[in-house]
Formats: structure tokens, C-alpha cells, sequence
């Protein structure tokens, strides 16, 4: 017999002091709106079941076969099916009470994404767990599960049906998504995130389903502690957080934006290993500057024009306050597509009291640092040997720009004030140079150097003369012909990188980067490409991905428990992911490792940022660990099914 709680905290008390047989009731089903309550209200070890009973309007309940009955002594039909609670009868306007059930068994654990395991309940787990009949009697492996996935995401020709089929896996089977994901990561990774998660944010109100994360608008203001307790994962370690202003290179998409983080936590646990429980989803809804979207019937945000200025900061200074009391000091918040004017603000605000990452900032930072360590082994001499130029000064270019500086002086012992001179930036207005500097934003001021004015690209190149040629522009077909040529005349092995994403964004196409250098380019993208071939050689681009990198860097942060981000952590991942880069790998023509051995990478980058962490005494789990290449591994989530009892 099952015993029932009183309330969802207590465990195994009878309601109402009654001591009764169930023989001498009559019973009946609970209606068919209950719902399952958080897996934290079960108890595998006895099958207990936690109903919750505020109302205090039950006499006696029961659990029978999987599901609770209410026992009513008044009922004169057994097994009648009475609307106990009114709720068929009532209208939208007669509020009623939503009880709730949550059951280790049955019909709901197959509901329950943690915990359902599909046709891979063996006959043991169906008998115990009440499954029988709710299950056909085939029994098939995790991974005769993940092939037929495969099988039925190939089917699909459009790449935002894919993203949708996955995204309804993780609804329905959470390891077995990342089982799949880790799997097949080079396949599926473009479509849980860049490219895909670009139009699914664009879309997002049209496939909008469940909540995968918390919104917090702008009417939860006074209260976003309050909210962030509604979560029901309590021992949070990572935030990836969006206000929706600048989604890739797409502009504002408002609430919209909620796909980034849900595809960034996706990777977090994928690629580097951090719980899935552990990784909370965060959208701030301040409305939106969109008109297409704010006349939207789909549109799931505020509609309304975008706060800014006082109104902005405090509801931004509360969710971080919140967000600290709530999980402590160690919660790593990564930023993710913030306008420029709020990114680097907000970094250099809390960079100093809170475990804050900008990935748009700091994550493509260090990912193209590190093709460009590799990129050395084709070009000969070092970073120092260079000379660098910018299209796009806003947080990915001069994010970069700023790396290189630092690794360049790192390496040379100059002055950053003198190895940023090495860099040059060109925006909407042409070349950064110091005439301009009374009008520049404030981050784009220390690259403002001596030099006439440039408005051209092309010419810009012709003079600067760069070796290197990068792109953050968020602007397609920037890097034309005519820019190209000129790179390759200058130079034997031009680097090119088009990072802007997605792919319609990119500032050109691999095959245009291959053909118009006569196939001398090293060339690498924010997008992938396919291969390219040229005159019989065939050319396999990079992918300069973000992924690369914030997995490894979030899991080295949070094994070691790192209270802030320095800048030097950011120098090491990118070093650690260069060594990953092997002799088979440059005989292609790569700067990146494939992806196929991404949780390898993430281990040893995570091992180089807490042995920073450590060296810098911002470490905080003491004494450090012997081997942190094999902690990291050892603290990754697998997604391997469980045996249930």
C-alpha cells in the first residue's frame, strides 16, 4: 500500500489522522488535470507518492495502480466520476484549485524528460515502475534509440525542422538528446545552434511550446528574487542571459532571443560536461525596437518600445543582485547578445563583484586567438610579426583586438599600449584612426592610431598592407572580390576570417575566399562551410565556433570554483585549444580541431583555466586536485541511461 503526504515536504504521513480501511469508501479517480509536480517530491526507495493538499479539502487519498484516488464516504456509485472540484464546470472566470501529483511511476514518468527512457525500459523497470501496457513489448538499446533519431532528423529537408525535432526530444528524453547531440555533434551541432538557432529565434513565437528557461520582464521589477526561486532546479551553476538586442547578426529580436541561451546551455552540458540541472536559461524582456515583431500576433514578449537609460540599469542591477543572493557567489552569468552600448558596460560594472563571461566578447575573443596561434605554423614567425585588420569595432572586433594585444605582449613583454598598434579597426565610418577620437565610443578609442583618414575597405587594406584580415562586421558580402585580390597580392598566404554569423551574414563564402586567392587563403568562418575545391586540391575550412571554447572555459571555472574572470584565463584556453590542433589536421588546411573530439578539447581547456584560477588565488575549491585533465572528465555529465530499481 502507498502512503501519501500531507504536504510535499513531509513523507509518509496519513491526511486527516485517519486510520479508516479504504474498504469501507467508495473510490474515485482524481481528475484528469492533475499534473506532475518537480522529481524532487518523489521518493524512489518506497514508491511514496507527494501530493500536495494546501486546499486541506481532502479526506483520504490513496495511490492504486499509478495513479491517486480520492475517497469520498458520500459517493453512492463506485468508481464514479464526479468533478470533485468543479473543475469541468467551471469557466475561465471561477478560479479553481491545481492539484498536482508527482508520481516515480507510471504513465508520468513517462512524461518526465529527466527520467524517461522511452522503449529502453527493461521488463524489470516496466513491471516496478507500472508500465506495463503503456509501453509496446519491444525492448530496444539507447543506441538503436539515437540511430532511429538520426534516421528520422535526416528525413527532414528543412533545417528549422530539425532544429524543432530536437528541441521536442529534449522536452521528451533529455539524455537521450544529448546522447544524440554528443553523437553526432559535427552533424547536429549547426542545427541546435548557428546556423539554425537564427531563424528559430526569428520564429520563435510561431514554434514557441514550453518554457525551457525563465522570461523576466519588466513587470516581475521588485521581485525577480521572487521569480528566480519559481525555478525548480535549485543548485544552479552556470546563467546564460539575454535581453534579445542584438541576436547574431540578426538585430533585435526581443524575447525572441530565448533560443541563444537554451542553445548555449545545450552545448554547455553537450561539449563540456556541466549537469543539465545545473544550467538555468535567462531571457530579460525590456520590449523590443522591432516593428515587424512588436505588430506580430505571435510575438511572445512585451510589446512595447525598449527601456533604457535609469529604467534599464535597475532592473538589470536587481537580477544580478538576485541572482547572487539566490545561488551565491560562484554562479557563473555568461552574457549573450547585448547590444554593444549595454555589453560593455555590463562586464565592466559587475566584472568586479560577480562571476561574469561575455561570450560575444570573450568567447570569440579566445576561439580566434586560437586559430590564429595555429594559423602561425602555415604563415611562419609569430603574432608579434603582424599586422591586423579589422572589419567591425564592435564587441566581437574589439574583444579580439584586445586579445591579440594582450597574447602579443605576453609574449614580447611590451607594453599592451604598444602591441595594440599592431591592430586596426575599421567600422561604418572607415579606419579608426586618432582624428576621429573625440567622436568614437569609448571602447573603440585605444585603437584609434596615427594615420589619415580611410573610408574605403579596399583601401584600407592597400595601405595598412594586414596579413590578416578579419571580419565582425555582421555584414554579408563585405570582403568582395576586389578586397580579397588585395590581401593575396600582398601577401603568399593571406589569413582570412568571415566570423560573422549566420551564414547569410558571413563576409564572404569559403569558395569565394579560395577562388579569389587562386586557393593560397587560410581561410576560417563563424559559419560552417562545406569543402571547397580548387584547381584538384581540395580545401576544408575552419569553423572559428564560440563552442570551442565556453564549455571548457565555464567547466574549469566551475570545477575549480572560480569567484571571477581574469584575463589571462581567456590567453590559456585559447593556447590549450591551439595544441589540440594536430599535424594530420594542418595537412588539410584546418586552425581548429574537428569537433568530433570537442569533450576531449573542453577537458584539457578546462584544466588550463583552473590551473589560472589557482595560480591567480581565485579558486576557491581547496586543496586543487592533483590532475585537473582528469577531474574535468571526471566531473562531466554523461547521458548514458540509468538502471531504475
Amino acid at each position: 500500500m502507498y502512503s501519501l503526504n500531507r504536504s510535499c515536504f513531509m513523507s509518509n504521513t496519513s491526511i486527516s489522522g485517519s486510520s479508516s480501511p479504504f474498504s469501507n469508501y467508495q473510490r474515485r479517480r482524481l481528475p484528469a488535470k492533475v499534473v506532475a509536480l518537480s522529481t524532487a517530491n518523489r521518493d524512489h526507495s518506497n514508491g511514496s507518492v507527494l501530493l500536495d493538499t494546501r486546499s486541506g479539502t481532502t479526506t483520504l487519498q490513496e495511490m492504486r495502480d499509478g495513479y491517486a484516488e480520492v475517497v469520498d464516504p458520500k459517493s453512492g456509485v463506485a468508481g464514479g466520476v464526479q468533478d470533485v472540484y468543479g473543475e469541468d464546470t467551471a469557466t475561465e472566470d471561477q478560479p479553481v484549485t491545481p492539484w498536482a501529483v508527482s508520481v516515480a511511476s507510471g504513465y508520468s514518468l513517462l512524461r518526465d524528460p529527466h527520467h524517461n527512457k522511452g522503449l529502453a525500459f527493461n521488463e524489470k523497470e516496466r513491471d516496478s515502475h507500472y508500465l506495463c501496457g503503456l509501453l509496446p513489448p519491444t525492448v530496444v538499446s539507447q543506441e538503436i534509440q539515437v540511430k532511429k533519431m538520426m534516421h528520422n532528423i535526416r528525413n527532414y529537408q528543412v533545417p528549422l525542422q530539425r532544429y524543432m525535432a530536437m528541441m521536442d526530444l529534449q522536452e521528451r528524453n533529455q539524455r537521450l538528446f544529448y546522447k544524440l547531440l554528443m553523437d553526432n555533434v559535427e552533424e547536429l551541432l549547426p542545427i541546435v545552434y548557428t546556423p539554425t538557432v537564427g531563424e528559430a529565434c526569428q520564429k520563435y513565437g510561431s514554434i514557441f511550446n514550453r518554457p525551457q528557461g525563465l522570461f523576466i520582464s519588466l513587470k516581475e521589477k521588485g521581485k525577480i528574487l521572487e521569480v528566480l526561486r519559481n525555478w525548480p532546479e535549485k543548485n544552479i551553476q552556470v546563467i546564460v542571459v539575454t535581453d534579445g538586442e542584438r541576436i547574431l547578426g540578426l538585430g533585435d529580436l526581443g524575447c525572441q532571443g530565448m533560443g541563444i541561451p537554451v542553445g548555449k546551455l545545450s552545448l554547455y552540458t553537450a561539449l563540456g560536461g556541466v549537469r543539465p540541472s545545473a544550467c538555468l536559461p535567462i531571457t530579460i524582456d525590456v520590449g523590443t525596437n522591432n516593428e515587424k515583431l512588436l505588430n506580430d500576433e505571435f510575438y511572445i514578449g512585451l510589446r512595447q518600445k525598449r527601456a533604457t537609460g535609469q529604467e534599464y540599469a535597475e532592473l538589470l542591477h536587481e537580477f544580478m543582485t538576485a541572482v547572487k543572493q539566490n545561488y551565491g557567489e560562484k554562479i557563473l552569468v555568461q552574457f549573450e547578445d547585448f547590444a554593444n552600448h549595454n555589453a560593455f558596460n555590463l562586464l565592466e560594472k559587475y566584472g568586479t563583484t560577480h562571476l561574469v563571461f561575455n561570450d560575444d566578447i570573450q568567447g570569440t575573443a579566445s576561439v580566434v586567438l586560437a586559430g590564429l596561434i595555429s594559423a602561425m605554423k602555415f604563415v611562419g614567425g609569430s603574432l608579434a610579426d603582424h599586422t591586423f585588420l579589422f572589419l567591425g569595432a564592435g564587441e566581437a572586433g574589439t574583444g579580439i583586438a584586445e586579445l591579440i594585444a594582450l597574447e602579443i605582449s605576453k609574449q614580447t613583454n611590451m607594453p599592451v599600449e604598444e602591441t595594440r598598434k599592431k591592430v586596426w579597426l575599421v567600422d561604418s565610418k572607415g579606419l579608426i584612426v586618432s582624428s576621429r577620437a573625440e567622436s568614437l565610443q569609448h571602447f573603440k578609442r585605444p585603437w584609434a592610431h596615427e594615420h589619415e583618414p580611410v573610408t574605403k575597405l579596399v583601401d584600407a587594406v592597400n595601405k595598412i598592407k594586414p596579413t590578416v584580415l578579419i571580419g565582425t562586421s555582421g555584414q554579408g558580402k563585405t570582403f568582395t572580390k576586389e578586397v580579397v585580390e588585395a590581401m593575396s597580392a600582398l601577401n603568399e598566404k593571406p589569413i582570412i576570417l568571415a566570423l560573422s554569423n549566420p551564414t547569410s551574414q558571413s563576409e564572404c563564402t569559403a569558395e569565394e575566399a579560395y577562388t579569389w586567392s587562386q586557393g593560397r587563403a587560410i581561410f576560417a568562418s563563424g559559419s560552417p562551410f562545406e569543402s571547397v575545391e580548387y584547381e584538384g586540391k581540395v580545401h576544408v575550412p575552419g569553423q572559428a565556433n564560440n563552442a570551442y571554447i565556453f564549455p571548457g572555459f565555464g567547466l574549469g571555472l566551475i570545477m575549480s570554483g572560480t569567484i571571477r574572470v581574469h584575463d589571462d584565463m581567456l590567453l590559456v584556453a585559447a593556447e590549450a585549444l591551439a595544441a589540440e590542433v594536430s599535424q594530420e589536421n594542418f595537412d588539410k588546411g584546418l586552425i581548429y580541431p574537428p569537433f568530433k573530439n570537442i569533450r576531449k578539447i573542453s577537458a584539457h581547456i578546462a584544466a588550463k583555466v583552473a590551473a589560472k584560477s589557482y595560480e591567480l588565488g581565485l579558486a576557491t575549491r581547496l586543496p586543487p586536485p592533483k590532475d585537473l585533465v582528469k577531474y574535468a572528465e571526471s566531473c562531466m555529465y554523461s547521458p548514458s541511461y540509468r538502471t531504475y530499481r
